[in-house]
């Protein structure tokens, strides 16, 4: 693959982004609002190249835990799905070998996938290994803009994860939480205390898991 510069990746946290920044990589937060992701990342395209949907990702496929790496050049949305040409999958896929990622499809959604029966029928749905918010906004507008995309993710909660309703809060626009919001919502409901902890300690293994393929993508296809 030519060299690609300037990147743009696009995240829903911060956390993610903090990452994104670390490998090199110019990136926006989109906060898990789709209509707000999309007009981000349609007023930077000019200035890139390539654009990265870059950060962690629910599991769908059920072989799949925390910590686990994704890469795909493969988007299926709620009406189309987005593939790379041949040879750009071809090296994605010699890139995943050499870095232990798993290649394969990713599910777009437009809302957080929260229950183990929503994920077990998404994945039998599309064949999807894993799920976020941004990937199909990335494909859709890449295509729009002709130019490349890939698909960067880990594995946060996997397929068996339920959420508990204080992550399903949403976040601050900077891609950050709402603390009041979750403290009052663990208050309110602090059975599901253990299973916060719980998804809390599986997305810091997923973002340590992040910053290593990271690198990796940027030196294989996108460093000067």
């Amino acid at each position: 693959m030519r060299t690609l510069i300037p990147v743009l990746c696009t995240s829903g946290l911060a956390a993610e982004a903090k990452v994104a920044r670390a490998a090199g990589f110019q990136v926006i937060v989109g906060a898990g609002d789709p209509e707000r992701t999309t007009a981000l990342v349609q007023a930077a395209i000019r200035q890139a190249k390539c654009l990265i949907s870059f950060g962690i990702a629910g599991g769908l496929a059920p072989d799949l835990r925390a910590g686990d790496v994704v890469l795909s050049t493969e988007v299926i949305g709620h009406d189309r799905t987005w593939r790379a040409d041949e040879r750009v999958q071809h090296e994605v896929r010699d890139l995943a070998r050499r870095i232990g990622a798993v290649e394969g499809p990713v599910l777009g959604a437009g809302d957080l996938l929260a229950s183990e029966d929503g994920k077990a029928q998404a994945w039998r749905d599309t064949g999807a290994l894993a799920v976020d918010m941004e990937s199909a906004i990335v494909a859709r507008v890449a295509e729009s803009a002709g130019i490349p995309f890939l698909v960067l993710r880990t594995i946060a909660d996997s397929a068996t994860r339920e959420l508990p309703p204080a992550a399903l809060i949403p976040l601050l626009q900077d891609g950050t939480p709402s603390l009041t919001r979750v403290f009052g919502e663990v208050l309110r409901r602090p059975r599901q205390i253990a299973a916060l902890w719980g998804l809390a300690r599986e997305t810091r293994r997923a973002l340590i898991a992040l910053a290593g393929p990271a690198h990796a993508v940027r030196g294989a296809f996108f460093a000067a």
